[in-house]
């Protein structure tokens, strides 16, 4: 990809209009669900959400990318039982991560209820974060390619 500057000029424009899409998506229907007093998708259950986060996380290269990376360095490789450390570290991790990601989720959903009070809030934080978007879009597209 660094290697080839048309592909990366064209991977980072794809990239930052998607953002900047994205975030004049978030604003216009944030806008939208103002209007209609903030109730046009019914909430998802906390399965489903458990669910599509694990979903989201396995299928995530930067999960494998950080377990390939980050466990092998407490692996004792004189040992016999490398890929049994391997698995043990890594089920330590996932369940130390899973208690983090429960943990966020419960107080998520406090700070969700108390904010459901008040739309205006809700609008405002997701007019931000569309905002946001489109500003992270317009530094990628004046990002310039790293030297080689």
């Amino acid at each position: 990809m660094l290697a080839s500057a048309e592909l990366f000029t064209a991977l980072k424009v794809v990239g930052a209009l998607y953002l900047v899409w994205m975030g004049y998506r978030t604003i216009r229907h944030a806008r939208l669900d103002y209007k209609s007093l903030g109730h046009s998708e019914p909430p998802v259950g906390a399965t489903r959400a458990f669910r599509d986060g694990v979903l989201v996380e396995t299928m995530n290269p930067k999960t494998a990318a950080f377990f390939l990376a980050f466990i092998p360095q407490f692996v004792d490789t004189s040992s016999d039982h490398v890929a049994l450390q391997f698995v043990i570290l890594g089920a330590i991790s996932l369940a130390l991560n899973t208690l983090a990601d429960i943990v966020v989720a419960f107080a998520a959903g406090r700070l969700r209820d108390g904010a459901a009070a008040r739309p205006n809030l809700i609008r405002y934080l997701r007019e931000g974060s569309g905002g946001a978007m489109i500003m992270l879009g317009c530094g990628l597209l004046l990002a310039k390619r790293p030297v080689a």
